[in-house]
């Protein structure tokens, strides 16, 4: 039993009471793993790939074969890059707003002077971090040894691609993919005070006491400020551009042209009215007003008066032009309401016009306009009717202007109220809140980087699988994160991070777009509320993915955390610590997947549903998770497999992560991949552990641990490998020094 193939790398073999385990090793060449027109994009994408061959007997006595391979990423140092980039420029726009508050009082001017020399350090940290990063050329690998480091600290540690393609003598080839990557935490940063799910609570807590010097505004108002800001900037330049087309259109004289037009300028301009209508806004004017040298606020005596809710019917309203904020009068709080309401007037007033002009441009080419009736009806409405042919540029021309005239008094006074609300929260928070945003960023960073390398390994493994395209638009994707992470000493701090950064994904949407050039590489945008990452496919592959998604639709992912101590420091916190972080995040977290499994039933198309159930019994894995959550059990390590399952039967994307995702991370893969071939594949029973041992000792993952530390030892001691759960030990001679 146990022919080994034929090929120029060097052979193993492990005999066990006269029987052969076999592994080839050294195979050059990637698998492509979905189909060769995917290889040169993710060649572009996976870097230095290893790979190991391997043959096993099933339970019949047959041989199945076994491609391992692990692969670097080019995105982890490109994501990185990417985002530090934007922050930049978020941080510069968001700086300039301050400078542009106009005059304040000494005391919010001095507060704001501090504010800025602190933004304008941080930024200047942020360049020097994104030079350095940019003299990475070529880089795909940031090494565990290298985690402490502040010019890589944005980069994710020890990211890679594992995969295992199974040839079956009983079954169709199958592909399992898991991402490797060390815990995303701010190690440089340290954890003396522990991570970022105590510090945040913490911070918020002492800035809701922080005096009479700041107003405070709650996490979710600064949140909403800043959607705000954002959505003013979007939807601004876009009103102008569809002004240009209405004004383009009636200089044509085309009717049809002139509705589209009209269309798609009301649409974005509801949105941009529809922004102001926040009580934030209005309290805001009202702050920055009494932050104004001799700003006092005064109810004004009477209410706005009726003729200013009536719109001329063929003129354009009338636009009062005043100081952004009123500085030594009595402050108006009805104000606000008329100016951003004048916008929409302004708009219906254009609409009015748009339909008199179609209207009488239909008359003229019907023939009629001759009789005294009509003209009896036409002349109070309408004074223009000499002419049957008018110039609709003319007729529209002021009433865009007077339009844009009252976006420019909306925008100029939302953008003052809202930095105003910005500056609240920096000054509250000098230096806390920005070194929390720092290490914030950089934790999101290596989440983000591990995350786009796993949505674009997924998606070219599925593009042929119509199943799974409208599960991507439809619901989209779960991302399953394993940790391995104690609860005791520094790895608690290194947990309360993961838990925020994997949180913080869910402000990512994911966009397909065709690419146009060798450039395949994804692009960010957005702003640190809410990113979108631009993945590009080749033309070929682009069309045939379903319509929604070609036309843009944004593809969301849904995050979820589970985490299991292994090591003697979890033995430690299970007798004497504490483990309520943990079992808080499994319960948690167990939640969000309940709801996603939820939609997913609601949502998916009934025959996909009857046929997924036919495969899968998720509802009882579900249930089977809850409860081993519940039992608060100590090292339950089916926790870890029970979440990996159901990920791996909704077609999400798996993550595997310990402090560098060199030792633990490695005992739990090669753990995966036989548990799966015994599962799966009908492994022999005889050969699981020999198979466990076979690629821990001679597989992808002792290279992982050579290319890290420059040995081949698993970094574990005699009491970390005591301590560790059934099948996570090392094979005798493969393991060493203590963990680094």
């Amino acid at each position: 039993m146990g022919e080994i193939e034929d090929g120029e790398a060097d052979h193993v073999t492990t005999d066990v009471q006269g029987q052969k385990c076999a592994l080839v090793c050294g195979c050059a060449a990637p698998d492509g793993g979905s189909g060769k027109e995917n290889l040169p994009f993710l060649n572009a994408v996976l870097k230095n790939p290893v790979c190991k061959l391997y043959r096993f007997p099933t339970s019949d006595n047959k041989w199945m074969r076994i491609r391992e391979q692990m692969s670097e990423s080019i995105l982890s140092f490109h994501i990185p890059k990417e985002l530090i980039s934007l922050h930049i420029k978020e941080d510069l726009c968001r700086n300039q707003e301050l400078k542009e508050l106009g005059e304040l009082s000494p005391h919010w001017d001095n507060l704001r002077k501090n504010v800025l020399t602190h933004c304008d350090q941080m930024v200047n940290m942020y360049q020097d971090i994104l030079t350095e990063l940019s003299k990475e050329t070529g880089s795909s690998f940031k090494s565990s040894s290298s985690k402490g480091e502040k010019t890589l600290e944005f980069v994710p540690i020890n990211l890679h691609l594992q995969r295992m393609h199974v040839h079956s003598p009983h079954l169709k080839d199958a592909l399992y993919d898991v991402i490797t990557v060390g815990a995303p935490a701010a190690h440089f940063q340290g954890f003396k005070n522990g991570g970022l799910r105590k510090l945040l609570h913490r911070f918020e807590m002492e800035r809701r006491n922080t005096g009479y010097q700041f107003i405070y505004y709650s996490p979710e108002n600064t949140a909403k400020a800043k959607e705000v800001l954002s959505n003013i900037n979007q939807l601004q330049p876009l009103i102008a551009t569809h002004a240009d087309l209405l004004l383009n259109s009636a200089s044509q004289h085309s009717p049809d042209s002139l509705k589209n037009s009209l269309k798609m300028l009301s649409e974005k301009t509801e949105l941009f009215v529809h922004a102001f209508k926040d009580q934030l806004v209005r309290s805001a004017l009202l702050a920055l007003y009494t932050a104004r040298p001799g700003g006092v606020p005064k109810k004004p005596p009477s209410p706005k008066s009726s003729a200013e809710d009536s719109c001329p019917q063929d003129a354009p309203p009338p636009v009062g032009r005043q100081d952004s904020i009123p500085h030594h009068s009595d402050y108006d709080e009805e104000e606000w309401d008329r100016v951003w309401a004048s916008v929409g007037k302004s708009l219906n007033c254009i609409i009015d016009m748009v339909d008199k002009l179609i209207a009488r441009d239909g008359a003229s080419e019907g023939g009629g306009g001759s009789s005294k009736d009509g003209e009896k009806d036409a002349s109070p409405v309408d004074p223009i009717t000499a002419h049957p042919r008018e110039d609709w540029y003319e007729q529209l021309c002021p009433l865009i202007r007077a339009l844009q005239d009252c976006m420019g008094e909306v925008v100029n006074r939302a953008k003052q109220s809202l930095a105003f609300v910005l500056l609240q929260e920096l000054a509250a928070g000098l230096p806390q809140g920005l070194m929390l945003t720092l290490r914030r960023d950089v934790v999101f960073s290596q989440a983000l980087a591990g995350l786009v390398c796993g949505f674009i390994i997924k998606l070219h493994t599925s593009l042929h699988d119509p199943g799974f395209l409208q599960q991507l638009h439809t619901v989209g994707l779960v991302v399953q994160y394993e940790g391995l992470l104690s609860t005791y000493s520094d790895e608690i701090g290194m947990l309360e991070d993961m838990a925020v950064g994997i949180s913080d994904l869910k402000k990512v949407a994911f966009k397909i777009i065709e690419a146009k050039s060798n450039d395949v590489l994804p692009v960010i945008t957005g702003r640190r509320e809410h990113y979108v990452v631009e993945v590009k496919l080749p033309a070929r592959l682009f069309e045939a993915l379903p319509p929604p998604v070609r036309e843009g639709q944004l593809l969301h992912v849904h995050p979820v955390l589970f985490n299991v101590g292994i090591n003697e420091q979890q033995t430690l916190a299970d007798r004497f610590g504490d483990v309520s972080l943990q079992e808080s995040i499994n319960q948690e977290n167990f939640e969000l997947l309940k709801e996603y499994y939820a939609v997913f039933m609601e949502k998916m198309p009934p025959d996909y549903i009857s046929h997924f159930q036919e495969q899968n019994d998720l509802k009882g894995l579900l249930e089977n998770l809850h409860q081993n959550i519940q039992a608060k059990k100590r090292k339950n390590v089916e926790i870890m497999w029970l979440a990996a399952t159901i990920c791996r039967k909704l077609n999400g994307i798996r993550f595997t992560c310990c402090k560098s995702a060199k030792d633990r991370t490695s005992m739990s893969v090669t753990l995966e991949q036989c548990s799966i071939l015994r599962d799966e594949h009908q492994l022999h029973k005889d050969f699981f552990i020999r198979a466990l041992d076979c690629m821990r000792r001679e597989g992808c993952r002792i290279e992982n641990v050579l290319k890290n530390v420059k040995c081949r030892k698993y970094a574990f001691n005699m009491l970390q490998l005591m301590a560790f759960p059934k099948y996570y030990r090392p094979p005798e001679g493969t393991y060493g020094k203590a963990d680094t």
